[in-house]
């Protein structure tokens, strides 16, 4: 059970909220309140939105050992979970808020589809929604806002394609997932948005049973059909898939190339370089430097787990955000310098670790490894065309990144 209502107001009064603010100066790194955390201590409290005091684990190995420990689960219908916004009492979120057996039988079902073969066997046709998209840009308006002309439509292309859904809905879609992953949405405004989307995919799927292709959603109507899937989980894996398969990596192709272009050196070795290592590299690096999900993956203790000199009691929550323990200085030289040669960057948490490590990660990094050795070459000039404090940051919601990054070349 989560701590009773005498033990949390015998904690200190002073517990920081959480999520905490990044500072405006240094719109790349953690929160400022994050490493002195880490410096601090291991285990610290944090407060979240509805006054619930869960564990924060800053350091990376800590990270690394709590999220294989079968004693922490990632249940979000259990009492106690640190949740972003209040329960409603359905699991909304397909099988990633879900444990084992439940999370291995329906996250295999859509396994394979994401498997590096297959992703090495997309790349072509990655590649060539990256130079369409780039001969417009040339072809277009300079400046221009660069989340809009290209960071948003290349995954957003590559996930319709593999997912069988029609590239003219995007609008629709993304307008949606923006108000899943908004700090700032209601409860209400997200049931919504969710329920909008799983209707769609849930015609999508509809469409697909008459109509079969050669995409994932045809494979989970097949999945239906054999009485291993329900009509409502094929669906509800469908949004999880759509969303995670954009959002998460439109925002790490703009921030990434904003963090390149305030790192001119780094750029030059990126842009310059004819070695494929060096890509795969810089995309790891980018990915341990910046970190897109920004909220801490959330967990909580199904038993008593004595951990860092401390005991974090059953039911209580546990945060681990990715962004300060890939800027654990035990864990990495340096950690506050961008360096694309960094021979450990791989070793970084931004999928997470463990059974629940992201899906899509080999989607992702092949999407980002023709992206960033395509881009930069190709417009070689390629600037900012605003002051770096004019930008909006995505701070306001679960996903990092920023609204519009106007650029010229």
């Amino acid at each position: 059970m989560p701590p009773t209502p005498n033990a949390v107001d015998q904690l200190p009064t002073d517990i920081a909220p959480f999520p905490m603010p990044r500072a405006a100066a240094c719109p790349f790194d953690p929160p400022p309140r994050l490493r002195a955390e880490q410096q601090e201590r291991p285990l610290t409290r944090v407060r979240l939105w509805d006054g619930s005091t869960p564990w924060l684990v800053t350091r990376y190995a800590d990270q690394r050992t709590l999220l294989l420990d079968p004693r922490v689960s990632a249940d979000v219908t259990r009492p106690g979970y640190p949740g972003q916004i209040a329960f409603t009492g359905e699991n909304t979120a397909s099988f990633i808020l879900m444990d084992d057996p439940e999370h291995a039988r329906l996250r295999r079902m859509v396994t394979a589809p994401f498997a590096i073969k297959r992703m090495d066997a997309l790349r072509p046709a990655v590649q060539k929604i990256v130079d369409n998209l780039i001969d417009d840009l040339l072809a277009g308006p300079n400046p221009v806002d660069l989340v809009q002309a290209f960071a948003l439509p290349v995954p957003s292309l590559v996930i319709c394609e593999l997912l069988g859904v029609p590239y003219g809905d995007h609008d629709f879609f993304q307008e949606n997932s923006s108000t899943l992953i908004r700090r700032d949405a209601s409860t209400e405004e997200r049931m919504a948005a969710s329920a909008r989307l799983i209707e769609y995919l849930d015609g999508l799927l509809g469409t697909k049973a008459t109509n079969p292709a050669q995409d994932l959603l045809s494979g989970l109507v097949a999945r239906i059909e054999s009485g291993e899937l329900t009509s409502s989980e094929a669906a509800r894996m469908g949004v999880l898939l759509l969303v995670a398969g954009h959002e998460t990596t439109a925002n790490m192709i703009a921030l990434g190339t904003l963090a390149l272009l305030e790192h001119p050196d780094q750029l030059a070795l990126l842009r310059d370089t004819d070695d494929p290592k060096l890509v795969v590299s810089a995309v790891e690096e980018l990915l341990r430097y910046l970190n897109i999900p920004h909220n801490g993956r959330r967990r909580v203790a199904l038993e008593d787990i004595e951990f860092a000199g401390e005991t974090i009691r059953a039911g209580e929550g546990i945060i681990l955000p990715n962004d300060i323990a890939n800027r654990d200085p035990d864990a990495f030289t340096d950690p506050d310098r961008l360096d694309l040669t960094r021979p450990e960057a791989r070793r970084h948490v931004a999928f997470g670790f463990g059974v629940h490590q992201c899906l899509g990660q080999p989607l992702a990094r092949m999407e980002l490894q023709v992206v960033y050795s395509t881009l930069y070459r190709r417009i070689p000039t390629l600037r900012r065309a605003t002051d770096l404090d004019r930008i909006p940051f995505k701070h306001d919601g679960s996903v990092y990144g920023v609204h519009e990054l106007p650029v010229a070349w």
